[in-house]
Parts: C-alpha cells; structure tokens; sequence
C-alpha cells in the first residue's frame, strides 16, 4: 500500500467559475422575487404571486449555492476532510433539490387553495411583470448555462461536474418555466376567461419542478453515499491491471469524492509483485482518479 502523503486540496482552494456567476444570479433573483411577489398581492394573480414565491426559494437556494462554494474553498486544507472538501459541492446540490421539492409542494398547496377560493386578478399589470420577469430569468439562464460549463470538461463520460451550479441552473431554469405558464394563465384568463387557468399552471409548474429535483437529488444521493461508479468505468479500470496475465483484480472501490474527481481502492493480487506505483501507471490516462490506494498480494 502507498502511504506517502500528498494533498487533498484536489482544486478546491481555487474559486469556481460557477462561485461568481450564483452571486450575480442570487442579487438578481431577490430583485426580482420582491417585484413579483408585490405584483402578485396588489394585482391578485395566483401564478404571478406562485412565481415570485417560487423566486423567493430559489433566492434563499442559490444563497445556500454560494455559502457551499465559498465553504468548500475556505476549508480545501482542512486536513479533518479526509478526502478534500469536494463533496461539500453535492451537497450544496443535494440541498437545493429538496428546497426545489419543499417549495413546490408549496405552490400546490395555494394553487388549490386558489381554485376553490378564486380572487379578482388585474391581468395587464400582472402580465407586463410576468414579462419581466421572464426577460430576467431568460438572462439568468443564460449566465449560468450548464451546457457551456460542460464543453470545457475532458473527461465528460466520466465526470460529476458541479453539482452546486446544477442546482442553482435549475432553480432559474424553473424561475423562467414559471414565468412562462403565468403568462399563459393570464392570457387565458383575459382573452377566454379561463380564470381557472392561473391555478392550474401553479400545480403544472410544481410538477415538473419536481421531476427535475428528483433528477438532481437521485445524482447527489448517490456521491454523497459513496456509490460505485457505472460497471463500464470499474471494467475499464480492471481491464488496464489485467493486461499482464499474473495480475488479477481481487477488490476494486471507485467512487467521486468531489465535482470530475474520483477516488479509487484497488487490490491486486499476483505471483511477480511490483511496486502499487508500478500499477498506478498503468490505470487508464484519461479518467480523473486523483486519490489512488494499491494494495498488492502475492498469490
């Protein structure tokens, strides 16, 4: 087994792109949680008040967003983190899903509160702030692109990425989806009379909230449990050991313990042992394992 010490800061002690793009998208969505919220009471719109509440989660979710990445930077050399601060990312991640959930169930609850107990809404006012708001979300959206993020990713069939942006992608992905379908229920309720439109858009939005939350939550779940990676990269790993006849993989443990980084155990067990530096180089170039453990036995 290796033991030689090395550091475990792993990149964490650099800030992230994703840091300063959540800081400039959190100052926007307070801004706009309070212009929607107060159009929402004043002109009585359930899916215009639903969506600035919405805003409001999602302000208080990217907050956590950024306290996770400015954490997980401050505390990169804290050697009690046995294996770096990287997980601190998914569980920033983790968090923002289960407020995505807990807010949707919210605006479940008053939408259908609304259908039973509707109320008198002031369709072109509430309209030009849903447009607004739309307009800043689309903006949001746009900063933080997780598809762009990705593009810069080497090992993107391998790879975590950052979870604490994905969280905060899509709280403001459904901050516009929102702003959509209140649009729509206020259209239709002027145009056709459909006033109970506006409520339905409230659960719609709520559902497809939840699907993506549990998309996210599912990922995170998942890295903060230590799961195993997919078959296909444990084989892939196993396959460059077992290239010389005398080796044979007897335990293999790969796991993420942070955003494009893995971790991985591995015992071999062979009648010509060599040095685990040996068999360090020989593990595939192109996967991003940066805390590699190699115990070798003789048969």
């Amino acid at each position: 087994m290796n033991n030689s010490s090395h550091s475990h800061t792993f990149g964490q002690d650099q800030k992230k792109p994703g840091e300063f793009r959540t800081f400039i998208i959190a100052l926007i969505t307070a801004a706009t949680m309070v212009l929607e919220i107060g159009a929402g009471i004043l002109f009585g719109s359930m899916a215009l008040l639903a969506d600035g509440l919405h805003m409001a989660s999602h302000a208080f979710a990217l907050t956590v967003t950024l306290f996770a990445y400015i954490y997980a930077r401050r505390h990169a050399k804290d050697e009690t983190f046995s294996f770096g601060t990287g997980k601190v990312n998914s569980l920033g991640g983790f968090t923002g899903a289960i407020l995505l959930m807990v807010f949707a169930g919210l605006m479940v609850s008053e939408s259908l509160f609304r259908f039973l107990n509707p109320v008198s809404i002031a369709f072109n006012q509430a309209i030009v702030v849903a447009l607004i708001g739309l307009v800043i979300n689309a903006v949001s959206v746009f900063v933080l692109d997780v598809k762009s993020e990705s593009k810069n990713h080497h090992h993107t069939h391998y790879s975590t990425h950052d979870h604490n942006l994905r969280a905060a992608y899509l709280h403001v992905l459904t901050d516009a989806l929102t702003s959509v379908l209140a649009i729509i229920a206020l259209l239709c309720a002027k145009y056709f009379h459909w006033v109970w439109m506006d409520p339905l858009m409230g659960i719609l939005g709520a559902v497809l909230v939840i699907r993506w939350s549990w998309g996210l939550l599912k990922t995170t779940v998942s890295i903060l449990l230590d799961r195993q990676v997919s078959e296909s990269l444990r084989n892939h790993i196993k396959i460059s050991i077992e290239k010389n006849n005398s080796d044979r993989v007897a335990d293999l443990h790969v796991w993420a313990i942070g955003p494009e980084y893995y971790s991985v155990i591995l015992s071999i067990l062979t009648s010509n042992p060599q040095s685990p530096d040996y068999y360090k180089k020989r593990l595939p170039a192109d996967l991003p394992l940066v805390h590699v453990t190699v115990e070798v036995h003789r048969i």
